[in-house]
């Protein structure tokens, strides 16, 4: 068997200076493409059911960031005392320096906190874990594993223990003491790792495979990703689920799949999560436009329910045989929308979309953010053979690019969904990426972006704030605030409402991850250093706090 593999892809934003290993082949330049935000929702036929039941979404607010997603559902959306009127007041009240290695890792930390009886729980990209004080900043403990991952990794905390993951193992440590309680391994070959944010609901720890490997490569064969149900006392599988149909039958040149975030959970304890990309990307010269895996390649790049035993309930997805690295990666929000339980997600093809919780039927279809005409070439390719040519142009600017679209999780209000967008445009060729890693800096830190709201009964845009960098921080909402961070390396508030930009303040450094609120304190990372006069740290900002940033520009 071949072990030929073509250009591997993206899975966060890297900082400048880090080892981008994922862009290889990649070449900057071109220009965005006109916004689609306009265009009227659109309706397709159902998604592939085989039984179900809904999800009870409350519809309320969660008390505090105690979950990775902010509560079950990944609304993102949380009680606070930040509003609009008060949200200019954040200041800077506690730093904490993060001085892993980023030689291996695309920068130092990507993830959401959660907070949990006024303890900050974080993970960096070298899987180390940490505790924090949320009032002073003091680091309670910390667990260093030396374990790069790609990321986001995260941590769920429950029951007074912490669980996590290394790029290898699923691990389960005391709240308290940061002691390890449990460990298990769950990669079947080093063509695989670990780098989610492990799920929790009922006893049960939730944690995939991905074909991602820093130390080794990405999407290199065999490498596939397994959903692994796991005992919360004793880290004993319990069942898994395979996300990739073993590789569509070639596991010596394919691989995909994976999670990247926590999966929501309903009311019964139903599972839905957004899936990866299939690989090799494009093809290799030898099974050029992804032959070597025909067919529309389930169950990437779909928004997957399994029932609490891992039985598949429905499916849909949304770009069958993705050439493009186009993951549907983001956790799915459970909603309401028209009275009845939706599910809503969105990924890297730049597209949200709303289906119902009991069918899988998608209900609308929402394309934001930059376009360029390409959403259709996994159907116009889906039965090539090796031979074929000429299915697509032969060189072409793709927009969404591998780190473009919808790269981080959206936030739900209940009846908006807030999406952070990235417009990054990159030249390809039906072979392959071409370029250098220095033109893909270039075109990642010279992106723009857009934080979008979407009607959730209609699809339809309330409105789009264009953003001067990529917002790679999603979407968090609170009272009448949405916040998100930019690669640039700044913290925006935004009004819920109409878009209104209500803050913007610079942080120590760029910026590839989201945030958490709590009480009256916004947690958020500055883990992409873009230049020597920058540090990587977690930032706690508070209302009414007068403290600045150590050390940095502009401090």
């Amino acid at each position: 068997m071949s072990n030929e593999v073509s250009t591997v892809g993206a899975r966060r934003p890297a900082a400048a200076g880090a080892a981008l290993v994922v862009a290889a082949g990649l070449i900057a330049g071109c220009s965005s493409g006109s916004s689609s935000s306009s265009t009227p929702p659109c309706l397709s036929k159902p998604g592939t059911a085989v039984t179900g039941t809904a999800p009870a979404a409350t519809g309320r607010p969660a008390a505090g960031w105690t979950q990775p997603g902010a509560d079950l559902a990944n609304t993102r959306d949380v009680a606070s005392a930040i509003t609009s009127a008060d949200v200019s007041k954040l200041g800077v009240a506690w730093t904490v320096p993060l001085t892993m290695s980023t030689a291996h890792t695309d920068g130092a930390y990507a993830t959401t906190p959660v907070v949990v009886n006024g303890v900050v729980y974080v993970q960096d990209l070298d899987s180390d874990v940490f505790a924090i004080s949320l009032a002073t900043g003091k680091v309670l403990w910390t667990h260093d594993y030396s374990s790069p991952n790609g990321g986001p990794d995260g941590v769920t905390v429950a029951g007074g223990v912490v669980y996590a993951a290394t790029n290898h193992a699923a691990v389960a440590l005391n709240a308290a003491t940061g002691a390890q309680l449990w460990s298990r391994t769950l990669t079947g070959n080093d063509h695989e790792g670990i780098d989610m944010t492990p799920g929790y609901n009922r006893g049960t720890v939730y944690v995939s495979t991905v074909p991602v490997n820093p130390t080794v490569g990405e999407y290199l064969a065999g490498g596939q990703g397994i959903l692994w149900a796991l005992n919360a006392q004793t880290g004993t599988p319990e069942w898994s689920w395979n996300e990739d149909q073993n590789l569509w039958g070639n596991p010596g040149v394919n691989s995909g799949a994976g999670l990247w975030y926590a999966p929501s959970f309903d009311a019964q304890g139903n599972i839905y999560m957004g899936i990866a990309n299939p690989a090799p990307l494009f093809g290799t010269k030898s099974y050029p436009l992804g032959s070597s895996r025909p067919g529309p390649d389930l169950y990437t790049d779909s928004v997957v329910k399994l029932s609490p035993a891992g039985k598949l309930l429905w499916y849909y997805q949304l770009t069958p045989h993705d050439l493009y690295d186009w993951d549907l990666q983001d956790p799915p929000v459970l909603s309401t929308a028209n009275g009845r339980p939706v599910v809503i997600d969105g990924g890297k093809a730049g597209i949200l979309i709303e289906l119902d919780a009991q069918t899988g039927a998608l209900l609308w279809k929402r394309p934001v953010g930059a376009h360029d005409g390409h959403e259709n070439d996994g159907l116009l390719t889906e039965h090539a053979t090796p031979t074929s040519r000429g299915l697509l142009p032969a060189h072409y600017c793709l927009e969404p690019s591998i780190y473009g679209g919808i790269l981080t999780q959206l936030a739900s209000n209940g009846s908006t969904t807030f999406a952070a967008v990235n417009d990054l445009a990159l030249p390809a060729t039906p072979a392959d990426y071409t370029g250098t890693v220095t033109s893909v800096l270039t075109a990642i830190e010279n992106a723009t972006g857009e934080m979008v709201a979407v009607n959730q009964d209609t699809g339809t845009v309330e409105w789009d704030t264009l953003l001067p960098s990529s917002p790679y921080g999603a979407a968090t909402v609170t009272n009448d605030v949405v916040l998100t961070t930019t690669f640039h390396g700044d913290l925006y508030a935004l009004d819920a409402a109409t878009g209104a930009v209500l803050l913007k303040t610079p942080m120590s450094a760029g910026s590839n991850a989201p945030v958490a609120v709590d009480g009256d304190y916004v947690i958020a990372g500055a883990g992409a250093v873009l230049s020597s006069g920058q540090r990587n740290m977690i930032i706690g900002y508070k209302l009414g706090a007068t403290g600045k940033l150590p050390d940095t520009v502009g401090a």
